[in-house]
């Protein structure tokens, strides 16, 4: 019965498919190599000659008949794993058949104007198409194309097929021949002795080294069941193998392949072959999405170190509709199979980014200390809590695309007064953290003497914070216990200027043995006094008495004292040989002795009869004076401290 519908395809189609379909020549000899394969070719040869604008490519596979290429090759949408009853999914080889949607060989006519085609099958034969018979057929509105039959003698064909291009539009031929040869490399997975199958540029044989990827690959993280040869991988440090397929997944259903980083992302930008910054995807042996990477929107920072090939061919399975775009170079992403794809990745690379940071540390680290000892000293004596993250900022660091190797220098000594820095704010993870742009560290880092004022800062509101605790502590019993804990180990409290006093375990036996100080707590009570301690501060000799806060003392108690505590102390250090030691006592009280009210000078003569510099001293104006003090310094260092407001917008 004759249907009463019928559909038919215009000539433009071809304008879509064909001639705007692809943009790059890597793309468009895929198709052609692909097609060689089908055809259970060994070796396919291109042959480029710019001069000319001429682009041959030969293969030595079975060729076609007349037959063949009218139904086969000319026929735009040939479905060969559905229609070649013969054999279908298989080649005569065995070879899995890459091509699918039969729009492949339309592809030439997006770099050249005029095609020729010679093929061998029994006999030899050819044609001619045209971009202008094409166009003009669609102007007349023919039905159907017809290239000019070749010759026979311009046919010079023996076995296989060979495709001549000319009239090549010379913007789609790229950047040369070796970027060229590096694109391909990258598209195919079939290419060697192994697969029997060989590609020739320019007479010279194409290898999986050409792609230019293994050779700055630092760290590879191999799939299960991949066989790769990793002989051109001169730079790789470390290797690990991880799962190729989802734990959910068929025993039938993997991904074999690689994953690999560089140790800067400036080695993946290659002039031949491109930004190697990505992942690519093959089935069947042959390109399927160019970078995945792209479509996994993880914006985190190994990613910029990220290469690799991954084959996984479910996705193209013969049973299974056809996800790939006309041109082959991406993939229907609404597919299950896609879905699955990503989720495989993104597992895949949490695994690569957690050994990525470990072994980066690791490798960036001992290089950093090799070339600097003093970086290494540095490293080495921190406490084992920060040492990971100075590691982590050194080794990032080291991975900053600098180019002069003292601008590194400058760039670790400036990191490491950051970190130290950092460390007493607790933020030092966030700077190993977020250091990874060497324009905004050097923004950061600028200005040392702001760094160094704003280090202080941060010792002075540390301070701030302790003597804030005191000025809540309204209970007398409470002031003693907190001020007896933290006052002699912390005179800044007591003097600003005393900030590096410092005890001497010599000293403090000679004392305890001439009875100044003591444990003895009868005497203690006896003397009013709840400790006393024995300090030096740049050549000055400080014994500070604390006396308990709810005790009345009078001045001649606490001249007689001192003055006992001083001449024991210059018996002692003129045994030493100090002839003139200059030593001051300090007295802290709860309560006020009635001199200092009733009569200062008496008070001021008899605390310089003890010594000069001799005085005392109150819990209450101890703690405002020391909060003034550092609130001041506070408020002065503001202006300085340019650091602030730059770490906390990064």
């Amino acid at each position: 019965m004759t249907s009463k519908y019928e559909m038919t395809v215009d000539l433009n189609v071809l304008d879509h498919l064909g001639i705007n379909l692809y943009s790059n020549i890597a793309a468009v000899l895929t198709e052609a190599v692909a097609n060689a394969w089908d055809a259970d070719a060994e070796q396919v040869e291109i042959k480029i000659d710019r001069d000319q604008s001429r682009i041959e490519i030969i293969d030595d596979g079975i060729g076609m008949s007349v037959g063949d290429m009218n139904k086969k090759y000319l026929r735009v949408g040939y479905r060969r794993r559905v229609e070649d009853e013969a054999l279908g999914c298989k080649t005569a080889k065995g070879r899995p058949v890459m091509g699918r949607k039969g729009l492949g060989k339309l592809s030439l006519f997006s770099i050249a104007k005029d095609i020729e085609v010679q093929s061998f099958n029994g006999s030899a034969h050819g044609l001619r198409m045209s971009v202008d018979g094409i166009q003009e057929s669609v102007r007349n509105k023919e039905p159907s194309y017809s290239p000019d039959p070749l010759d026979d003698s311009e046919v010079n064909v023996t076995k296989g097929t060979k495709i001549i291009l000319t009239d090549i539009k010379r913007e789609r031929l790229g950047r040369g021949v070796n970027a060229l040869r590096r694109r391909l490399a990258r598209r195919f997975s079939v290419i060697g002795e192994k697969h029997g199958f060989r590609i020739l540029l320019d007479g010279h044989p194409i290898s999986m080294s050409d792609r230019g990827d293994l050779p700055v690959v630092q760290f590879l993280w191999e799939l299960e069941g991949t066989e790769l040869d990793t002989s051109s991988a001169v730079n790789m440090l470390e290797c690990e193998t991880l799962p190729g397929r989802l734990a959910a997944w068929e025993d039938n259903k993997c991904i074999k392949g690689w994953i690999g980083t560089a140790r800067q992302p400036k080695e993946l930008d290659s002039e031949d072959a491109g930004n190697l910054n990505g992942i690519v995807v093959l089935a069947r042996g042959r390109l399927f999405h160019e970078n995945i990477l792209d479509k996994l929107n993880d914006g985190r920072l190994y990613t910029k170190y990220l290469t690799g090939q991954i084959e996984a061919d479910f996705l193209d399975a013969d049973d299974m509709p056809d996800i790939a775009t006309s041109d082959r170079q991406r993939v229907q992403e609404d597919d299950e199979r896609y879905a699955d794809l990503i989720s495989f990745l993104r597992s895949s690379l949490t695994k690569v980014e957690k050994r990525w940071t470990e072994w980066r540390r690791k490798h960036e680290v001992e290089k950093a200390k090799e070339n600097s000892p003093k970086l290494a000293e540095w490293l080495e004596g921190l406490q084992p809590g920060f040492r990971k993250s100075a590691e982590s900022l050194i080794s990032k660091l080291s991975a900053l695309p600098v180019d002069d190797e003292e601008d590194r220098k400058v760039l670790y000594r400036h990191g490491i007064l950051a970190f130290e820095r950092m460390q007493l704010r607790g933020s030092s993870d966030e700077l190993a953290q977020h250091v990874d742009n060497v324009e905004k560290l050097l923004m950061l880092l600028a200005d040392r003497d702001a760094l160094e004022a704003s280090l202080y800062r941060d010792i002075v509101k540390s301070r701030l914070e302790a003597i804030k605790e005191f000025q809540n502590l309204v209970d007398e019993d409470a002031k003693e216990r907190v001020l007896q804990k933290y006052l002699f180990d912390h005179l800044w409290l007591l003097d600003p200027a005393w900030d590096r006093a410092t005890g001497s375990p010599i000293m403090e036996s000679r004392l305890i043995a001439e009875g100044v100080l003591t444990d003895d707590m009868t005497k203690k009570e006896e003397l009013g006094r709840v400790d006393i301690a024995y300090r030096t501060n740049a050549g000055k000799h400080i014994i500070v008495e604390l006396k308990k806060a709810g005790r009345k003392m009078r001045l001649l108690e606490l001249q007689d004292q001192g003055q006992t505590y001083v001449d024991k102390l210059r018996k002692i250090l003129m045994q030493m040989g100090e002839s003139d030691p200059d030593i001051e006592v300090v007295f802290i009280l709860g309560k006020a002795v009635d001199e200092e009210t009733s009569n200062p000078e008496r008070l001021k003569s008899s605390m310089a009869a003890i010594s000069p510099g001799s005085r005392i001293k109150h819990y209450d104006a101890l703690i405002l004076g020391a909060q003034v003090a550092y609130s001041a310094y506070i408020e002065k260092t503001k202006a300085l401290d340019k650091l602030e407001d730059i770490v906390n917008g990064i």
